[in-house]
């Protein structure tokens, strides 16, 4: 499965994925090294809620799996990464196209892997922000992801 995690066609199969590909959630940048990634949300009639604007569930999805799969690519295949945990606060009515960057740090990856160098389970938080169109953030959402060394790969 080591063609899956090349981010060009890990890209692309998310975008055919269909929690993202039927409302409308492109992840239009994944880069090479898996240290950043920008998801859009398009604005659809079937996104919208009853006040016209962004539906929240559709926004915390596009946030979703983005960090763990880029720890993932970035740590390795010695590692289980998941979802733990999160969060949204919404800070503003989200209208029009909405935008969220993921960033991972040299200090994110080597603070994780000396984390769980002894095979201890590790919960790194990481904050997205998400933005409209004018830069405005919209939403914030926390997200504690689960990392911890393979069995096979502990010490």
């Amino acid at each position: 499965m080591k063609w899956a995690f090349n981010p060009a066609v890990m890209r692309r199969l998310l975008n055919f994925w269909p929690p993202f590909l039927f409302p409308g959630i492109k992840v239009a940048v994944l880069s090479n090294d898996y240290r950043y990634c920008r998801v859009e949300l398009k604005s659809r009639p079937w996104t919208r809620n009853i006040n016209n604007t962004q539906f929240g569930g559709t926004m915390f999805a596009m946030t979703d799996p983005i960090y763990p799969l880029m720890l993932m690519g970035a740590l390795g295949k010695e590692y289980l990464v998941w979802d733990k945990q999160a969060d949204i606060d919404f800070i503003k009515p989200g209208k029009g196209k909405l935008t969220a960057e993921f960033w991972l740090s040299d200090d994110n990856v080597n603070g994780i892997k000396a984390a769980t160098a002894d095979g201890d389970k590790h919960f790194p938080q990481f904050i997205v922000h998400i933005k409209d169109d004018s830069g405005q953030i919209v939403a914030e959402v926390n997200r504690t992801v689960y990392v911890r060394k393979k069995v096979k790969y502990r010490s």
